[in-house]
């Protein structure tokens, strides 16, 4: 049984191998080893599972997803001071760690990584947004998330119609999967500290979308719609066929983007979908 408290403090990690916070990569390293636990501990149960960690640093998280009871450990990082340690704590790991250096953004890791797979992951500020776009695009081959965001962006990710924050990226992660914020953790958690409070959100997979429609006419209509938020969906919509096309979809066109439901702005796609094969 893998015992993170038997290796040498992460501190001791990072001053070996010179992993200094580099800001062009994001990097906010976590060393409390009880809060790394906590964050695996609302992902769930691992029995089986393949966990793929993004952004995985020195290895804070890294030893408490190899102290859970995942099957393997898939450590995907780019900067090489932090590959170099987690080779190290590969040795470790009795086989059930693999160190995979790349981008993450360019990383297909369904062909990296067997089934099942769900990302556990303190993403990189700067990436983390287009990391689950990416993802989501690939729904089908991931169980769940559990992502540690900007407070701000978790919010934006699981929020309700209705809510200032409800936006795009609400839709597309709610049409999907099941969202729910779990906690949040405050800068002074990490190693720099950031200039904002962080928070972590489960996404759950749904076993299928919420409702039928294309991904890509879901996103012209949800960036349509929200580019022009304060508008009436019939101005916002106006450039995709405005009133004619929320008629047929049975939508109010004096609604705006955030009143609507997850149904709805699918029936707005499907529509959209049929009046382009029209013409």
């Amino acid at each position: 049984m893998f015992d993170a408290d038997a290796l040498p403090p992460l501190r001791e990690t990072v001053e070996r191998f010179d992993i200094t916070a580099q800001k062009s990569l994001g990097q906010h390293f976590l060393f409390d080893l009880n809060l790394t636990r906590r964050i695996v501990s609302v992902a769930g149960n691992l029995t089986g599972v393949n966990v793929i960690e993004i952004g995985a640093g020195p290895g804070g998280l890294t030893r408490a997803l190899l102290e859970s009871d995942a099957k393997h450990v898939y450590a995907v990082e780019r900067d090489s001071r932090a590959v170099a340690a987690l080779q190290e704590l590969a040795d470790h790991a009795g086989g059930r760690l693999t160190v995979i250096a790349a981008d993450a953004l360019e990383a297909d890791l369904p062909s990296l990584t067997p089934h099942p797979r769900r990302v556990v992951a303190n993403l990189p500020y700067n990436v983390g947004t287009q990391l689950l776009i990416n993802w989501l695009a690939q729904s089908e081959d991931f169980v769940g998330f559990t992502l540690m965001y900007q407070k701000e962006v978790a919010a934006r990710i699981a929020a309700t119609p209705g809510r200032k924050s409800y936006g795009r990226l609400s839709v597309l992660a709610r049409w999907l999967t099941e969202p729910r914020l779990m906690f949040d953790v405050p800068a002074s958690a990490f190693v720099p500290p950031p200039n904002v409070t962080s928070s972590v959100v489960n996404l759950e997979m749904r076993p299928s979308p919420l409702a039928p429609a294309r991904r890509e006419d879901l996103e012209i209509v949800t960036r349509a719609a929200f580019g022009q938020r304060r508008k009436m969906l019939r101005r916002s919509l106006s450039s995709i066929g405005g009133a004619d096309i929320l008629a047929a979809a049975e939508v109010p066109e004096d609604a705006r983007a955030e009143e609507l439901n997850i149904e709805q702005f699918c029936a707005i796609a499907r529509i959209l979908h049929d009046h382009r094969l029209k013409h």
